[in-house]
């Protein structure tokens, strides 16, 4: 059994994320996503849904076969836990793929981190990020 495992902020679900955990589960043969606790996410705005919200919505997706809650304190812990093949990181998450291969080398832990694909626009309307979403929502609503 080759595990993958995405992990991401998942605020509000979008074509992007959709297009991430395919990719993702792609790359093996069950896909476990690690949703990032509120109180963890420092290099963008805090989402607004709960955690576990944010947990269920995510695993409710027919590509995940497993989300939960990251660690409060050590975002490898998970990675620990689940063993996977491969960290698929988003194509354009803040993430340095080379910082956690040698973390996860550091503590002995087989697994290549890989990126997954970006996807375009298909229509001039559609939005695939959580920002333009929020901001659409703004302008039209607000």
């Amino acid at each position: 059994m080759r595990r993958v495992v995405a992990q991401g902020t998942f605020d509000i679900i979008h074509p992007g994320h959709i297009h991430y955990l395919e990719d993702a589960a792609s790359m093996g043969d069950e896909l476990h996503v690690i949703v990032a606790r509120r109180e963890n996410v420092t290099h963008k705005e805090s989402p607004i849904l709960p955690n576990r919200q944010r947990r269920d919505v995510v695993g409710a997706l027919d590509v995940v076969d497993e989300a939960r809650v990251g660690h409060p304190t050590d975002i490898f812990t998970p990675i620990e836990e689940i063993d996977p093949a491969v960290i698929a990181l988003g194509y354009d998450q803040h993430h340095d793929a080379d910082a956690i291969q040698a973390e996860l080398d550091d503590r002995g832990i087989d697994c290549d981190v890989r990126r997954a694909s970006g996807r375009d626009k298909r229509y001039d309307e559609e939005l695939l990020s959580t920002g333009d979403i929020v901001d659409r929502i703004l302008e039209e609503r607000g």
